[in-house]
């Protein structure tokens, strides 16, 4: 079977997009197999992640992301922002917000466009974050979990747990630069504490505006961008009184910003996504 793709990234957070609306696809191979053979940076295409546009009953369109180990997460926001410009530009969907089924529920991204109609950026609301601890999930005492201690093999951290559709531990630090981030957040991913294992978002505080932020993402490892960790992060912050309801966020693959609108609730991201090279693959 040959398949026609094209290869995006969201500030570095780099993935594979298929269109299987007709689910010929998944009639072939199953996703997480196709995913790992895709996302293979030496025998495939090379991505975090493998993204399929699937129909959807009561939506615009359905979303499911494959990491690069085959593992389903709910959603993934960088990934998202590809998603749209992808629907927008191949025209698939001819509107500049759509509503997207995904398994974290209904997120809308809205696609920004330059005079040639031609994405520049996306703003996507994130829809609103889970603070309960039991239903990021993460194990604590706290209701909501809110630098929590968290006990690894040769330190003790301080979590903070917030879920955006799927688990993140945000744990704030004096320099980021410092911190072993594969070393550190491949034992808090697995953390018994986290039972559906977690991202794991390493965060330094520039102001009330601007945060420096690095990631370590379930399923996948060090990635050069999270977005749904830019929100988490911007999220846990907030409630630790470190920033404002908006910042600028700061990740190795670029700049996001982040806002967290108190009124109803919901945490909106803006930032750019790209197309690198289109292409087709037989599998």
């Amino acid at each position: 079977m040959e398949l026609e793709f094209v290869k995006m990234h969201g500030i570095g957070n780099d993935f594979i997009m298929l269109d299987d609306r007709n689910r010929l696809i998944q009639s072939h191979i199953s996703y997480s197999t196709l995913a790992e053979k895709l996302c293979d940076r030496r025998f495939g295409i090379g991505g975090d992640g493998l993204i399929l546009a699937v129909p959807s009953q009561d939506h615009d369109i359905g979303f499911r992301i494959f990491n690069s180990d085959g593992t389903e997460p709910e959603m993934c926001g960088n990934g998202m922002r590809c998603f749209a410009k992808y629907l927008f530009e191949r025209q698939i969907i001819t509107t500049p917000t759509m509503r997207v089924e995904t398994l974290a529920g209904t997120i809308i991204p809205e696609v920004i466009l330059d005079s040639g109609q031609q994405v520049t950026s996306v703003r996507v609301d994130m829809g609103e974050p889970v603070l309960e601890a039991g239903k990021v999930p993460f194990v604590s005492d706290m209701d909501i979990a809110l630098m929590d201690k968290l006990y690894l093999e040769d330190q003790v951290l301080s979590v903070t747990a917030v879920s955006m559709g799927n688990p993140h531990a945000v744990i704030f630090v004096d320099q980021v630069d410092q911190v072993d981030i594969a070393a550190v957040g491949r034992q808090v991913e697995v953390h018994s504490r986290f039972p559906e294992k977690t991202n794991v978002e390493f965060v330094q505080v520039i102001s009330d505006s601007e945060l420096d932020m690095r990631v370590w993402e379930r399923g996948a490892g060090i990635t050069l961008a999270c977005g749904t960790g830019a929100c988490a992060t911007l999220v846990a912050a907030h409630l630790n009184k470190l920033t404002s309801h908006k910042a600028l966020i700061h990740l190795a693959g670029g700049d996001l910003e982040i806002e967290w609108n108190r009124e109803n609730n919901h945490l909106y991201k803006t930032g750019p996504a790209e197309e690198s090279f289109s292409g087709r693959v037989r599998v």
